[in-house]
């Protein structure tokens, strides 16, 4: 049987966090002068992203994305190296200008519900006990990338196998954020 493959870090089981793990150094794909991120803390809802302006590795369908709050994040080496992707994007893209990997996104606007997150991909550390991947988002979105409609019962069917629920949005907790920000700025807020 063909398995369908979503992504590297995923493909052979996801790893379980480490209970008190506190953060580790990102680096970009160069192999010289790397730009280097340092994460003061774990992170937080970590899921696949199938969605076109997230950074993947070749060949994976999905990226691997969590958050961590903006306070935590810092770049530790070469960010002369760093452009934003694109500035007209609400989560802008901090990627290395020699290899194009992104290190780490931000909502610059502050009256968004997700504003103080910065957006890391893990993978790009090796140190182990980064929080696991609990979901997945934006599937249908691959179809935009180049993936075959054929697959993509395959592709979710994978992706429930590896506990990776999949949605075309992204998870009813961080949506339910989303619409109580809102209710909030709207005073139509309940508890």
């Amino acid at each position: 049987m063909n398995v369908q493959k979503i992504h590297p870090a995923v493909d052979a089981g996801i790893k379980a966090a480490h209970e008190h793990f506190s953060g580790g150094v990102l680096r970009c794909h160069c192999t010289e002068n790397q730009v280097e991120v340092k994460l003061d803390s774990q992170t937080m809802f970590n899921h696949a992203c199938g969605c076109t302006k997230c950074w993947k590795p070749s060949g994976a369908l999905f990226s691997l994305v969590a958050v961590v709050p903006k306070d935590n994040v810092s770049v530790i080496a070469n960010a002369d190296k760093l452009k934003v992707v694109d500035e007209n994007a609400l989560i802008r893209r901090h990627a290395c200008t020699h290899c194009g990997v992104h290190m780490y996104g931000r909502i610059e606007n502050a009256q968004h519900a997700f504003y103080g997150l910065d957006f890391v991909h893990t993978e790009l550390s090796d140190a182990e006990g980064w929080s696991a991947p609990g979901f997945a988002a934006f599937v249908s979105s691959i179809i935009e990338s180049g993936a075959p409609v054929s697959k993509m019962a395959d592709v979710r069917e994978r992706l429930s196998d590896l506990a990776l629920t999949p949605y075309d949005c992204l998870s009813p907790e961080l949506m339910d954020m989303l619409a109580a920000h809102s209710a909030k700025q709207a005073g139509t807020w309940q508890e």
